[in-house]
């Protein structure tokens, strides 16, 4: 089952933190008995992000296209708007670095590959064009091939260029919902009928809303 996460919205956790997203997947599947609902977690969203989630509704499911985001087989695209100058980047490319989890400030950080719980994490990026969007930023179409926590936005605020919004990795600018990062496209295999299947999420009314324009196209995952 697939379903579009707004931002601000936790995909799991507890009462006392306010709805999620797996509740109201629940209620959706079972309005009268909620907490029967079998629903197996794939992959997560960070809490600011917006887009695409993908959820394994039988145990059989959730073994085989956990298997394709763990063997690399399932790809993802992001969009993100970005603060700073791109003017170092090649149109496209990869970035490849060595974090460690968030600590207690909340933050994902850059470590020498032989420091202790690093992991190395690798994003394809290429420039977004043409767009609109406002002085000072820049659309980004980010291809992660490994899923570290905070993975593309550390990757970003490394390279000087935070995500909109995202105050925790050193972005100036506030933005309305969440950040601006967007989980645009999943593509992966379907577990039974063994399909190809792309998910693709709309862009959410708060980037027009800040005058971000990007072109009527869908993404490079689809086809």
């Amino acid at each position: 089952m697939a379903v579009v996460k707004p931002a601000g919205l936790l995909i799991q956790g507890r009462p006392e933190q306010g709805p999620t997203l797996e509740q109201l997947v629940r209620r959706h599947l079972r309005p009268e008995s909620p907490d029967s609902v079998y629903l197996g977690t794939i992959h997560r969203l960070d809490r600011p992000v917006s887009g695409v989630v993908v959820w394994a509704k039988t145990p059989k499911a959730a073994r085989r296209v956990a298997a394709q985001f763990a063997s690399r087989e399932a790809t993802k695209e992001y969009w993100a708007i970005v603060e700073g100058s791109v003017e170092a980047l090649e149109e496209q490319g990869a970035w490849h670095d060595w974090l460690v989890p968030p600590d207690a400030s909340g933050v994902a950080r850059s470590v020498p590959p032989e420091t202790p719980r690093a992991k190395r994490a690798i994003t394809g990026y290429r420039l977004g064009r043409p767009t609109q969007t406002p002085e000072g930023t820049t659309w980004l179409r980010l291809r992660p091939e490994t899923g570290r926590t905070h993975q593309i936005r550390a990757q970003c605020a490394l390279r000087r260029l935070p995500i909109w919004g995202d105050r925790v990795y050193g972005s100036l600018r506030p933005f309305p919902e969440g950040i601006a990062l967007h989980a645009r496209a999943l593509r992966l295999r379907h577990p039974i009928l063994q399909q190809d299947l792309c998910f693709m999420a709309p862009i959410p009314a708060a980037w027009a809303e800040q005058g971000i324009v990007l072109p009527e196209t869908s993404s490079s995952l689809e086809g």
